[in-house]
């Protein structure tokens, strides 16, 4: 490990904030987990706010980080960041008999979001209106689905692709199993 101070203050934010996208968490889940202020925890990630040693053992515990590790010098430029199908956060209480996984970062919610959900027989996600501008790309891996956007619908077997305002109210309806690939562009 590294004795110079200044060096460790200037990458812990980067480790903190590159430990907690890999492990897909938001500010406020790390909150959670480690009892530090989401605002503190942003602070940190930022560079804005030095940790004290104990909110730090907080930190790394609620990350699963090593912490002396999180504070080594190591080259970040040549890595592949993986997410395992088990870490894969997922919403469950959306819509009625789908589970929707959240495949994008949690800092591009609100930007460029990307979903793979799984619908049950008799599946819906009925969604509110968007931001302004707000565009939903949708692709059929297994199954079939309706697609509303507005006024207008359209059917979708298993490959077709469709795109479609998100800024009215939209809907994805299985009438058996299904399985789509959505990806939100807000604007």
């Amino acid at each position: 490990m590294t004795d110079n101070t200044d060096d460790i203050l200037t990458r812990l934010p980067a480790r903190l904030k590159e430990a907690r996208r890999s492990k897909g968490l938001s500010l406020e889940a790390v909150a959670n987990l480690s009892g530090v202020s989401r605002s503190m925890v942003s602070q940190i990630e930022r560079g804005e706010s030095s940790p004290t040693i104990s909110t730090l053992w907080n930190l790394t515990r609620a990350l699963q980080v090593d912490f002396a590790g999180l504070l080594d010098e190591a080259n970040t430029t040549d890595q592949v960041e993986v997410l395992r199908n088990a870490e894969v956060p997922s919403i469950d209480n959306m819509g009625r008999n789908c589970r929707i996984r959240i495949l994008s970062p949690p800092e591009e919610a609100g930007g460029h979001e990307v979903y793979d959900i799984q619908f049950d027989a008799d599946g819906a996600l009925l969604s509110q209106p968007h931001a302004r501008g707000a565009r939903e790309q949708l692709t059929v891996l297994e199954g079939s689905v309706r697609v509303s956007s507005g006024s207008a619908s359209r059917d979708l077997q298993r490959g077709d692709t469709a795109r479609y305002a998100a800024d009215v109210t939209h809907s994805i309806v299985a009438e058996g199993p299904a399985r789509v690939f959505l990806i939100v562009k807000n604007a």
